[in-house]
C-alpha cells in the first residue's frame, strides 16, 4: 500500500502542477490584459487561487514521497494535498484526477498501519 500510495500521490502532484501552472498564469493573463465579459473574467480571490496552486501539488508529491517511510506523515500531507486542490481549484473534468490520486494516496498511505517492518509508523 505504501509503494501504491507513493505513485499515486506523485502522479496527483504532477497532475496538480499542470492545472496549478494554468490556473496561475490565467489569473496573471486576466490581471495584465483585463478582463473580457463573458470570455475571461478575474476570479474572485486571486491569492488564494495562487498559493493554493504552488501548495497543493507540493503537498501531494511531499506526502508521496514520504509515503513509504513515514505512512501517517505522508497520508496526512496527501489528504491535506486533496483538501486543497478541491478548495482551489473546485471539482470539475481537470481536476479529478489530481483529487481523486491524491485523496486515494492519502487513505492507502494511511491505511497502511501494519508496516513491514517490526517498528511501527504512527
Amino acid at each position: 500500500m505504501r509503494n501504491a500510495a507513493l505513485v499515486l500521490g506523485i502522479i496527483a502532484g504532477l497532475l496538480g502542477l499542470i492545472v496549478g501552472f494554468f490556473s496561475y498564469g490565467y489569473t496573471a493573463a486576466v490581471e495584465h490584459f483585463g478582463a473580457v465579459e463573458g470570455l475571461a473574467e478575474q476570479v474572485e480571490n486571486v491569492d488564494q487561487l495562487r498559493v493554493l496552486a504552488v501548495l497543493s501539488p507540493l503537498l501531494a508529491i511531499t506526502g508521496g514521497a514520504m509515503a513509504r517511510m513515514r505512512a501517517l506523515w505522508g497520508g496526512l500531507l496527501l489528504l491535506a494535498s486533496a483538501f486543497g486542490m478541491y478548495w482551489g481549484f473546485g471539482f470539475n473534468v481537470f481536476t479529478v484526477f489530481p483529487i481523486a490520486f491524491a485523496g486515494v494516496a492519502g487513505v492507502l498511505a494511511l491505511a497502511a498501519g501494519k508496516p513491514d517492518e517490526a517498528k511501527a509508523h504512527f
